[in-house]
């Protein structure tokens, strides 16, 4: 099991492989730590983020490790499935992203139409697929049919049957490098990217947003349904809780040890904190959701508690990123 589904498969595979890695190492550097605020058209309802685009976990292990993948999508979906069937064949356990409402092992409730799930495929036999998912104890199985549907569903960010695998881990991984890079990246994410809707700036936006959130809602159920997926984004789609600031405050407590640098350990602490300034927020959001107390005084409690996260997370990026610069 992991945190996450991204950095569960990476992570996963890269310690088949041979690699000694842990989940919050692959997380940081990669730079997964991240937070983004859309309005767009795709969407049906404002949303937040509080990770990196789903595919830069891998690329960025790739480019900061030396790791190399095979990756490949399909125009075609019996190519993919071929394809799928041939690694197998040979040996190899293998990544693909998949649509998470058709993992039917997982409980209906948790179940929902996300296309950016991925999951390690271990094997197969007549029927089914053998499945290993970050959020199920044991290795599953799934129809043939029900997986080929999963992995070819159509609508935002189709999977298009994408599936990868590690073929080339190195002997010598200069760890320091990749940790210094992985914690320069997501900080200049954070505080430096001119872009008014993801960073610091993005928190900022979603705290000013939130109060009009009403004037957007259907009706009050609808409200409080958007009000109460704030914990959810938050706590339970696949962030180790608090939105991954405690899987990035454990990133930064290995890091500490491995570059015997007590700052970072300092640095480790105040990120626990400020995830667990980010679960009052959830659980506030999960409280005036349940109750639909949701009147403007509410709302903007709700938008000032976001206001300090950002400053927050500013003043910790800020140093964070002089520290490794």
């Amino acid at each position: 099991m992991a945190a996450h589904c991204e950095s569960g498969t990476v992570t996963a595979l890269l310690n088949h492989g041979g690699l000694e890695i842990t989940e919050p190492m692959v997380f940081g550097i990669a730079s997964g730590i991240f937070f983004g605020y859309f309005e767009s058209s795709n969407f049906s309802f404002p949303m937040f983020i509080v990770r990196n685009k789903p595919g830069s976990m891998r690329r960025n292990i790739a480019k900061r490790m030396g790791v190399k993948f095979y990756n490949k999508s399909f125009k075609k979906p019996q190519q993919g499935i071929d394809e799928l069937d041939r690694l197998l064949a040979d040996g190899h356990p293998v990544a693909t992203q998949v649509d998470f409402y058709y993992m039917e092992f997982l409980p209906e409730y948790i179940r929902a139409h996300i296309n950016v799930h991925f999951v390690n495929i271990v094997g197969k036999n007549e029927k089914n697929y053998l499945v290993s998912d970050a959020y199920h104890r044991d290795k599953a199985e799934l129809s043939v049919e029900v997986l080929n549907k999963a992995r070819f569903v159509g609508g935002y960010m189709a999977p298009k049957g994408f599936l990868f695998y590690p073929f080339h881990i190195p002997e010598n991984i200069d760890f320091n490098k990749a940790i210094i890079k992985g914690i320069k990246k997501a900080a200049f994410d954070m505080t430096k990217l001119p872009v008014p809707f993801v960073g610091i700036k993005g928190m900022r936006k979603f705290a000013k947003k939130v109060t009009g959130w009403p004037e957007l809602a259907r009706d009050i159920d609808h409200l409080s349904h958007e009000i109460m997926k704030i914990n959810v984004l938050l706590e339970d789609q696949g962030t180790g809780g608090a939105g991954f600031r405690f899987l990035y405050a454990t990133f930064l407590q290995e890091a500490a040890q491995k570059l015997n640098d007590s700052q970072l350990e300092g640095m480790s602490k105040r990120m626990m904190a400020i995830g667990d300034d980010w679960r009052n927020i959830s659980y506030f959001a999960a409280k005036i959701g349940k109750n639909r107390d949701l009147g403007k005084e509410r709302l903007n409690e709700l938008s000032q508690m976001i206001y300090n996260m950002a400053d927050q997370e500013q003043a910790f990026f800020s140093e964070l990123y002089k520290m490794v610069k």
